[in-house]
């Protein structure tokens, strides 16, 4: 494990360190690092599951990380338009002024 804080680490460490170890190790350490998907793709994937699931705490570190994994920005706002129509408006919309934040941060 890097000595260096994680952003699990640096998140959550304090309160649950075994769920940040294991968050570097298997999440970031294992199935992030499977070739079987590019990052970029697992990006993509990630950032339409939270939209879908209403899970907008996460989103804009995901959103920013796809930037970082070569997403563009035309590509994650056809992302969510797309599942507007499958996971419903109201995630569609709720996401929306979260990723424009992170696009204005980002500079993009």
């Amino acid at each position: 494990m890097p000595t260096e804080p994680t952003d699990a680490r640096k998140s959550f460490g304090d309160i649950a360190p075994h769920l940040a170890e294991i968050t570097d190790k298997v999440l970031f350490g294992d199935v992030w690092a499977n070739p079987a998907l590019s990052p970029r793709d697992r990006s993509l994937t990630t950032i339409t599951c939270l939209v879908a699931g209403y899970r907008h705490n996460e989103l804009a570190f995901h959103v920013k990380k796809g930037l970082e994994n070569g997403l563009k920005r035309s590509e994650i706002v056809e992302a969510i338009t797309q599942i507007a129509f499958y996971a419903g408006w109201p995630p569609a919309m709720t996401a929306l002024p979260i990723v424009k934040k992170v696009f204005e941060e980002a500079g993009v």
